[in-house]
């Protein structure tokens, strides 16, 4: 494996504290009302590893951030990293020593390889080095220099890091400490000053590229975005995509937004392309590929022999579900097929869309995948579409559907079979509607409560998922502004309370199912919402409000320690 040192790309920038970038505003440090754009789209989607983005996305970042600026200093001989709080908590389960090592190593975690993220550590132990951008070789010893302090919580923020580098006399060359604040957001203390710390906001790439360009339509909270709208005319995807024009131009905007669909897709078909056991010691096994197999057997109902009395247990067995030949719960399976191998794409620790976290990652593409193949709206045919094509051996349920010609997945032939050119433009607006509207609802979520387990549980993470794809769904499907905030309200009203309590400290039990069950949940959430009005009584903006007092209720021991919960009760094997 080669990780030689490597070229830094674009710079990791640090903005003066009072710049209302993305996670100045996500961390409270700048309110909502007071920024002059909402949250963008290139700030609630982005293209990671696994398996999370407040503790290895936004680690890797940080690390990034700090070899970046170690490249204008003297180079040093040592470097410790010390994990505090959550981070050190559930650090070795989310791996976030590999993470903030990959990012020293000069990786940014949208673009670097998946074998080298798995070879850093095993190099590591057999060179007992570190290889800096620069080209400097720095020992390291992973045990010894990487520190879990899970019994020490920062003022500033449940998780934190801190990293140093030493010269050869010993003397301090660089000391950084960073917050991940959620979703892969990173503030870098400034001052020395821990108990009153002062903090400046990273931000790369299109994240944060206008943010402090005055939107034409801004909201801060849910009435607010329903006020707009009604002003405008406009639906909230209209609404929400006039505020992204006003800072870059349409074809930026909208390659991104095939460019995060197709990821999502790519990731779907990955899941359910690999097999084997799940790292981290739980013995956790994959499902997703002999789940698309056995749907994939029941694409056009059960077969003769299952009818006549087959095998129980066997595809396409005598079971309830197989009793008649068009099984109306049939697109739940599918959902969950989606959502499980997203999932377990992102505690493999590989390439997966942050929507809006890495645990919650498999929420947004299940309930896309149920609009692209089960949705008539989308041109798709439910039942046929939905499977794989197994004739050439593979079991990829989405390989039909990407939305770039460029894609490397896409072919005529294929577009053929998903409905041909007009069919899938209809089907890339729909799907650009969808994450807008799903940008809105995010974007309110993380603004006025939070998105981190480590802050407010899971209520925050697949909760927050949950509303958001209930109103992208519910948008793609011809909803109101009203019926649109209306699904994201049921979603995230029928999340609250959920703990973040991850057994062994992997982002795999119960996180994995949970995804599964989130999407469901917000698929059942839109259909609710569009046959009524758009009236009801809990408001967007109450449910979200419960969500962060309800958080700051929670026991910490219920907030990504793994000190209760599950994380206690369920016996490691």
């Amino acid at each position: 494996m080669d990780l030689r040192p490597v070229a830094l790309g674009t710079p990791v920038t640090t903005y003066a504290p009072s710049r209302p970038t993305p996670a100045a505003i996500v961390s409270g440090q700048i309110a909502a009302h007071d920024a002059p754009h909402p949250l963008s789209v290139f700030d609630m989607f982005r293209i990671g590893i696994g398996p999370s983005s407040s503790h290895t996305v936004g680690p890797m970042r940080a690390g990034l951030a700090f070899t970046t600026e170690l490249t204008t200093l003297p180079p040093p001989s040592h470097i410790t990293i010390d994990l505090f709080g959550s981070l050190g908590a559930t650090g070795r389960g989310h791996s976030t020593d590999r993470a903030v090592l990959l990012g020293l190593a000069g990786y940014d975690p949208e673009t670097v390889d998946i074998a080298t993220v798995e070879a850093i550590l095993p190099t590591l132990a057999s060179t007992g080095t570190l290889t800096l951008p620069s080209g400097t070789q720095v020992p390291l010893d992973v045990a010894r220099d990487v520190r879990f302090v899970a019994r020490t919580v920062l003022p500033y923020h449940v998780n934190a890091l801190t990293i140093t580098a030493t010269g050869a006399d010993a003397g301090v060359i660089l000391r950084r400490t960073y917050y991940s604040v959620g979703g892969g957001f990173v503030m870098s203390q400034t001052n020395d000053d821990t108990d009153h710390p002062e903090v400046s906001s990273l931000a790369s790439g299109q994240a944060g590229v206008g943010i402090d360009v005055p939107a034409p339509y801004p909201f801060a909270s849910g009435s607010q975005l329903l006020a707009q709208c009604d002003a405008a005319g406009m639906s909230i995807a209209e609404l929400v995509r006039a505020n992204e024009e006003a800072v870059r131009p349409r074809e930026t905007l909208d390659a991104y937004l095939d460019r995060i669909a197709d990821t999502m897709f790519d990731c779907v078909d990955a899941g359910t392309s690999a097999t084997g056991i799940l790292p981290g010691g739980l013995d956790v096994p994959r499902r997703a590929r002999a789940l698309a197999g056995k749907l994939a057997q029941r694409l056009v109902g059960p077969s003769a022999s299952s009818r006549s009395g087959g095998e129980e247990g066997a595809p396409g067995g005598a079971h309830a579900w197989v009793s008649t030949a068009v099984d109306p719960m049939r697109a739940m399976d599918w959902v969950n097929l989606f959502a499980l191998a997203v999932n377990e794409e992102n505690a493999a620790g590989h390439r997966v869309v942050t929507a809006p976290t890495n645990g919650a990652a498999g929420v947004i593409p299940a309930v896309l995948g149920y609009l692209v193949t089960h949705c008539p709206e989308t041109g798709s045919t439910p039942g046929v579409a939905a499977g794989p094509d197994t004739r050439d051996g593979s079991v990829a349920p989405l390989r039909h559907i990407r939305l770039t010609e460029s894609h490397a997945c896409f072919s005529r032939e294929a577009s053929e079979l998903a409905g041909g050119a007009s069919s899938r433009e209809r089907r890339r607006s729909l799907v650009h509607d969808f994450l807008l509207a799903a940008t809105a609802i995010g974007a309110l979520i993380k603004t006025n409560a939070s998105i981190a387990g480590a802050e407010v549980g899971c209520q925050g993470e697949v909760g927050s998922a949950s509303a958001m794809a209930a109103a992208g769904l519910a948008q793609a499907l011809g909803g109101s502004p009203q019926q649109v905030e209306n699904a994201a309200e049921i979603a995230m009203e029928h999340s609250l309370g959920l703990t973040c309590d991850p057994v062994a400290g992997l982002v795999q039990v119960p996180c994995i199912e949970r995804n599964a069950i989130a999407a469901v949940k917000a698929i059942n959430a839109a259909r609710m919402a569009l046959w009524g009005d758009g009236r009801h009584t809990v408001s967007l903006d109450v449910v979200i409000e419960t969500m962060r007092q309800t958080g700051n209720d929670m026991l910490s021991k219920y907030k990504e320690t793994s000190e209760g919960g599950l994380a206690v009760n369920v016996v490691e094997c």
